[in-house]
């Protein structure tokens, strides 16, 4: 078991949003459901928390009621092996949310998450102070990150 599990606090969704999630990834699962009892706070028999995994890392969903909700000092990091990887997780994890820049969306359920190929780093790291500016500055006008047109920025 890992050491640290990262618990995400939803108003009613969990259940809706664990579901989403682990068809968005694979090596995804749900592992187990408790349901709230007579005692409450939650109407008996719904969902109270879900421990579930994504791409092997485990989480666990709680449906605490309205009084918490995300915001952008808590995302999710998705490393992207390639463009087709960001196009999927975009639309996927984007489905009925919203954009943001950068990289970043927040999904239906309103967690952020952000949708980075793999190679951002390494580009925005180069050891050129020029190249590396050109590729924050591209970096800063896009949405979906296109990493064609990273490549291309950092190029001399």
């Amino acid at each position: 078991m890992q050491k640290i599990t990262t618990f995400l606090w939803y108003d009613d969704q969990a259940e809706e949003a664990v579901n989403h999630y682990t068809s968005v990834f694979p090596d995804s699962r749900v592992i187990d459901v408790q349901r709230y009892g007579e005692a409450g706070p939650g109407e008996a028999g719904t969902v109270m928390t879900i421990a579930f995994e994504l791409s092997g890392q485990r989480f666990t969903a709680l449906n605490g009621g309205p009084e918490f909700t995300f915001n952008e000092a808590v995302s999710l990091y998705v490393d992207c092996a390639d463009q087709a990887e960001v196009d999927m997780y975009w639309e996927k994890l984007g489905d009925g949310g919203e954009e943001g820049p950068c990289g970043w969306l927040k999904d239906r359920f309103g967690l952020y998450w952000q949708i980075v190929p793999r190679i951002l780093p390494e580009l925005i790291g180069d050891p050129d102070p020029e190249r590396s500016a050109r590729v924050m500055k591209a970096m800063f006008g896009m949405r979906k990150l296109d990493v064609q047109a990273l490549v291309d920025a950092g190029k001399p």
